[in-house]
């Protein structure tokens, strides 16, 4: 794609600090400003998706009782059989995870309305739920972020 050349003011500090996160990253600030441009585009032009959201209440429940196993767990089998000894089990929702009863399969809710959303838990454990289809969701978090990721979310 051809680019054009742009004149852009900046206030003094805006652009020391837009210079230090260019450095750290190692990419020029025009890189930094387009892809925060290109993030900006992109947020406000994905369509939002419709919640589909358990209920406050049952959330609650599920909250405290399951926190401190969602806190302390060390790996994916550590965190499964935590789970399991509550009658609780993650599974494969889409691009993300969803808990279910166990065993009886019902869907309760999203594991990130539990507050523990997929790409962190992939974050902590270093690795993809095991059997997870999504393995380009696994990749771009755990590792091979685009330079552009990698400006935006410096500390994933």
């Amino acid at each position: 794609m051809e680019q054009q050349q742009v004149h852009l003011q900046l206030p003094e500090p805006m652009l020391r600090a837009a210079a230090a996160l260019a450095k750290d990253a190692d990419i020029s600030v025009g890189q930094l400003v387009r892809c925060a441009l290109e993030a900006e585009t992109k947020r406000r032009t994905t369509p939002a998706k419709t919640p589909k959201r358990a209920d406050e209440p049952l959330l609650a429940s599920l909250r405290k009782l399951l926190a401190r196993d969602l806190a302390v767990a060390v790996s994916w089998p550590d965190l499964t059989t935590r789970l399991a000894d509550k009658g609780f089990a993650f599974r494969e929702a889409g691009g993300a995870l969803a808990l279910h009863s166990h065993p009886a399969g019902t869907r309760l809710c999203k594991a990130s309305e539990l507050g523990y959303g997929y790409a962190a838990l992939l974050r902590r454990f270093g690795k993809p739920f095991p059997g997870h289809s999504h393995q380009k969701l696994a990749e771009r978090v755990i590792g091979a972020s685009s330079a552009c990721e990698e400006v935006l979310d410096p500390d994933p």
